[in-house]
């Protein structure tokens, strides 16, 4: 009997995610015909995908034992600085591309380096990035939206290649990448070992505040990208954009699997994650429930997924 029980909370632990996807996707299905739509497949596919790219990044951090609630002003920050070089009089394409990892790396450089080297908590350095970020994301454009973006600039986030949007196959080789990054690589394996013990992982010899100044790095690259991503989307570089991204790259990835504790979790759990964050919003949508609910409905999961991470996986450590 024992036994037995292992072996069902070892599949929970393992396949949970995917078991409680399905079904809320099948449900969804049955309540409204237009759920399995393909418009409306793409839909969720498109809103997934710049949160999706944010929780690639965030799990990095996550796993290292950090966080990161910085994400959404940096998103602002990298997004307007990009908007300004993707004008149509503007240079070429890749110019915004780098402006926007350039300023989300920078910005994850320096909650690296207050977190590893001044012993700062990740909670207060990435608060006060937030705060500041979103200041100079207003400051830059006198907290006008940049508008007018080029045909280029605007594919990125709007265009389609087929039917599938384009964001939608960044996001997916992001995805790609990340998990050859984690899985394949001895930076990935030291990633596991800082999130898991740093004192023992400082003893074997690996260098954890590199370590974990090259995650929050991540965080900041990927938050960049998603900036100029969301820009293009929705064809503007608005300064108040991004708002919540961080809380909602977090719930993704601690829906999908990644602990809190640190050490343990996989990138396509937090694509999961996410995914499954906006089939239930959208699903809501199509039901008509109240917004206040919605809100009320996703504070619930993600405290649920919380608790079920303190329970299953933080004893491990």
């Amino acid at each position: 009997m024992e036994r037995q029980k292992s072996t069902v909370r070892k599949i929970l632990s393992e396949y949970g995610i995917y078991i409680v996807f399905l079904t809320i996707f099948a449900v969804l299905a049955c309540l409204n015909s237009a759920f399995l739509t393909a418009t409306n497949l793409i839909n969720i596919l498109k809103q997934a995908a710049t949160v999706s790219v944010v929780a690639i990044g965030m799990t990095f951090a996550l796993i290292s034992g950090g966080l990161d609630l910085s994400a959404g002003s940096v998103i602002a920050l990298a997004g307007v600085c990009s908007a300004k070089f993707g004008l149509p009089d503007g240079p070429f394409i890749a110019v915004p591309i780098l402006v926007a990892v350039a300023v989300g790396a920078a910005c994850g450089l320096v909650n690296g380096l207050v977190i590893a080297k001044g012993g700062v908590p990740p909670f207060i350095v990435t608060l006060g990035m937030s705060l500041a970020a979103r200041g100079m994301a207003l400051l830059v454009t006198n907290a006008m939206p940049v508008f007018g973006l080029s045909k280029e600039y605007v594919y990125l986030g709007s265009g389609k290649i087929g039917s599938i949007p384009v964001i939608v196959l960044v996001m997916f080789a992001l995805l790609i990448i990340a998990t050859a990054v984690l899985e394949k690589t001895k930076f990935g394996r030291h990633v596991y070992a800082v999130g898991g013990n740093e004192l023992s992982a400082h003893v074997s010899g690996i260098r954890t505040d590199r370590v974990k100044i090259m995650t929050y790095v991540i965080v900041g690259i990927m938050t960049g990208l998603c900036g100029m991503l969301l820009a293009g989307r929705i064809q503007s570089g608005t300064p108040t954009m991004g708002e919540g991204y961080e809380l909602d790259a977090i719930a993704g990835a601690v829906i999908g699997g990644v602990s809190t504790s640190g050490g343990v979790g996989k990138v396509y759990g937090a694509v999961i994650g996410s995914l499954l964050l906006a089939v239930i919003s959208n699903g809501l949508d199509l039901l008509n429930v109240s917004a206040y609910y919605q809100q009320i409905i996703k504070g619930v999961i993600i405290v649920s997924a919380v608790l079920i991470d303190v329970k299953t996986k933080g004893t491990k450590k």
